[in-house]
Order: C-alpha cells, then structure tokens, then sequence
C-alpha cells in the first residue's frame, strides 16, 4: 500500500459578505483536460512546456465579435491583426472565417500574401513601411496607411515613377480622453495636421484617398472612448466629401479591445469591469449611424481586433520543477516556464491553475520562471495549492502576442499544438533545437579550428 503524502491540517474560516478589494478569492480550480483531451497526455506527446490552441475558440469568437457588429451597422469588415499571432495555421483559421489581414511590416504582408490574402484585402499599417514594400503594395492594390508625411513623399515620388494609382489612407490620433494618448502613431487631429494630409493627398494624380483610420490604444477599457474616436473620424470623412470632393469607403477603428485578462495592479478583475463585443459595437456603431452620413452611403466599418479575438484560444501547459521557501518565510514555485515564452505576465496577473487534483491546502505564493534572471516572475502572489515536483499546471487566455513577442533566451521555444475542431491534435510549430539557433551563425575563419 503506497503511504499517503503529509498533508498540513487547515481550518479555513468562512466570512460571507466580506470580500478583499479584489472581491471573493477565487478557488483555482484544477484544469485537468482541455475539449476533453487530458493534459497528461496533450504534455507525454508534446513536452512541457508547449502551447495549445483550439480551432473551436477561435471560430466562436470571430462569429461572437462579427454578431456583435453586423447585428448593429450593416457594412462591417475585420482583418486579422498579424502581429497579435502571426502562425500561418492561426491566420489562416481567421482568413477561412472571412477575415482580411492588417499588417504592419513588409515581413506581416509576405506573409499574408503567402497565406493566400490577395492585396485588395489587405491594410497595410505602421511607420517603417520600405520603399520595396509600398512599391509591393502598390502593385498588388493594398490599402496604405500613411503614418507621417515623410512615407506620404516617399509614396508620391513612387506612384509617379510607376505612373500607378495607390489606395491610401491616413491614422489619426486624437484626444479621446483616456490616458496615455497614442499620439506617437498618424496625423493629429485636434491640431489640424490630419486635415492638411487629407488635402495634400486630394491634390496628388496617383493617390486615391479611400479610408480614414485611428488606432487609439491598448487595452482600452472606455467604449465611450471609441464611441468619441468613431465621431471625429466620422466628421473628419464628411468635411473631406464637402471641402474636397473626396467620398471616404471606410472607416477603420483599429483594435485595442480588452481580453479576460486582468491587469496587473487592477481593482477588480477583467471579468467583472472589461466590455464585450456587444459594448464596443453599441458605443462605435451609434457614433458612426448618428453623424450625419446618408444611410444607403455609410463607410465601410473596418475593425483590427487582435487581443480579444484570439487570446481565450491559448493555453500554456508547464509543470513545476521545484518548490521552496524564500527568506521571508513566504512559498515559492518554480516552473519550467519564464517570461522568455509568457511575455504577457508583465502586463497581466494571468490566471495559473494546477493541472492535476490537489488539496484544499493553500498558501500565498510567488511563482517564477526557469530563467537565470531576477524578473522571471510569473506571478508574484496568488493563493496557490502546494504542488511537487513534476505536478502540470496551466495558463488559460494566452493566445495573444505570446507567440510573436516571445524571445529565444537561456531556454528553447516550445511546440505550439492546434486541437482542431475534430479533437485531432497537429503541431503548427515545433519546439527549437540547438541547429535551429546556429543556422543564421557565421563563424569567421579565424576562429575555426585550425587543420
């Protein structure tokens, strides 16, 4: 008979009616399976620590978010934001449910176009736009986002040489009340610099203004905030119709809607305080429709949705490699996982649950990364159930930017495994091997070993 493991006794003391600032403290309570796939084996056949993503999740929420917005205006279009997660299975998943692509690098659109987006359906954002990649998007139709007036120069003197009309539009920052202002991205709009871009453009041969954009922030938990930005880009759009006869096609909003993460430092958490698609849609859509437009000549509504759209799809999969007690008395465990990989943990307090069943036992914990650098902490306190060596743990909601941000550093990037629609499970990344690191190395010859 195997003897049982010691267990400390517990008492725990029931209050109803008295939560911390954070409300009730929630049970972790253990993630065992995913779509009923168990995690002990999803990490015998994939290795710990390795990313899951479900098809399943992905496609819901694309359908829950084009709902939201088509149910309330009547011309909508997303495209898939690249840089969130830029796995070609990923994008293609988004691309097959009817999204466009937006990308920000001439590196994003090869990719787009190799995922078989033709440019007519592609927006090309962000400020280091090359000469190569505007001459590229020119020749395949794409929609241009000027940022500043330097690339705006650069684009004249190319459609001039190539004698060849571009689909241009400008990012507008503005003042929507929230705090940090993006103001370091477009043209502004409270300072008229938007405006004297919009006439500029007007008075060029080969440039077709089609479109107005604004990407306001982050995260951004303020619908009115959007319900602002849709109004200046709106009157924006009908002063350009009336003054210089150009008919704006869309109005693209950009991303920076929320996820279920809850911010570090927050009050409460993300599920009691963030907005749904429903709210966006409402706050964007009615700004939009109450502007002044002709309704059978409304804009396009564009939307770029990266973070909410993917993050509730990925799952990180560890197991612990160690527990013990720091000076303070205080519980520490670490992981076989680090910021190296969980680049969002600067950013969120993610939740972390235990892969197996553990006890009612818990205590306050700091859980850290396997890396040999002081700020691997994945989370720096958290009730958390006493775990031994080898025990899986998991993190829901990390789908978004992990896996385009994450750094090759002290540990190889892991497997990211797809769990498609069926159940079936495919590896859509393979974890790296020393040769996948030394393949760009050049030894010079003097350092080769001699003959």
């Amino acid at each position: 008979m195997e003897k049982k493991k010691f267990e400390y006794p517990v008492i725990k003391r029931f209050q109803p009616g008295m939560p911390g600032k954070s409300g009730i403290q929630p049970t972790l309570e253990p993630i065992t399976e995913i779509n009923n796939i168990p995690i002990a084996r999803l990490q015998e056949e994939y290795g710990s620590p390795m990313f899951l993503i479900t098809e399943n999740t992905i496609r819901d929420t694309y359908q829950e978010a084009l709902q939201a917005f088509k149910s309330r205006y009547p011309k909508v279009q997303f495209a898939w934001s690249y840089k969130t997660n830029y796995l070609d299975a990923v994008c293609r998943i988004f691309h097959d449910e009817g999204s466009w692509a937006e990308v920000v690098s001439g590196f994003e659109y090869n990719k787009a176009r190799e995922n078989g987006i033709p440019g007519k359906q592609i927006i090309f954002n962000g400020p280091d736009k090359s000469r190569d990649d505007l001459e590229m998007a020119v020749r395949d139709g794409a929609y241009i986002h000027l940022d500043h007036f330097d690339e705006m120069y650069t684009l004249i003197e190319l459609t001039e040489e190539l004698k060849m009309k571009a689909k241009v539009a400008i990012r507008v920052n503005m003042d929507t009340g929230i705090y940090p202002k993006w103001d370091r991205f477009g043209f502004n709009y409270e300072n008229g610099e938007a405006w004297e871009a919009l006439k500029k453009i007007a008075q060029q041969e080969f440039l077709e203004l089609v479109g107005l954009h604004t990407h306001i922030g982050t995260y951004v938990m303020s619908t009115q905030a959007y319900a602002m930005a849709a109004k200046k880009l709106a009157e924006l759009a009908l002063r350009a119709e009336k003054n210089l006869g150009k008919k704006i096609k869309y109005i693209d909003m950009g991303g920076g809607f929320t996820s279920m993460n809850t911010l570090k430092g927050a009050y409460h958490s993300a599920s009691d305080t963030n907005p749904g698609f429903n709210e966006y849609a409402d706050a964007i859509s009615f700004a939009i429709m109450s502007a002044g437009f002709q309704q059978n000549e409304l804009p396009v509504l564009i939307l770029e949705t990266g973070r909410a759209m993917i993050d509730d799809s990925g799952y990180l999969l560890g197991s612990v490699l160690a527990t013990k007690r720091l000076t303070d008395g205080r519980r520490a465990t670490v992981l076989d996982f680090g910021v190296n990989i969980l680049f969002t943990s600067f950013w969120y307090d993610h939740e972390v649950h235990p892969g197996c069943e553990v006890s009612d036992y818990a205590e306050e914990t700091t859980l850290y990364g396997p890396l040999c650098m002081n700020i691997d902490v994945i989370r720096q306190n958290l009730s958390f159930p006493l775990l031994k060596k080898g025990d899986p743990v998991v993190v829901p909601r990390v789908g978004a930017y992990n896996m385009t941000q994450w750094m090759q550093f002290i540990t190889y990037r892991p497997n990211v495994v797809l769990l498609d629609r069926d159940g079936n499970t495919h590896i859509i990344k393979r974890k790296e091997g020393l040769e996948d690191l030394k393949r760009a190395e050049i030894i010079p010859d003097f350092l080769k070993p001699k003959e």
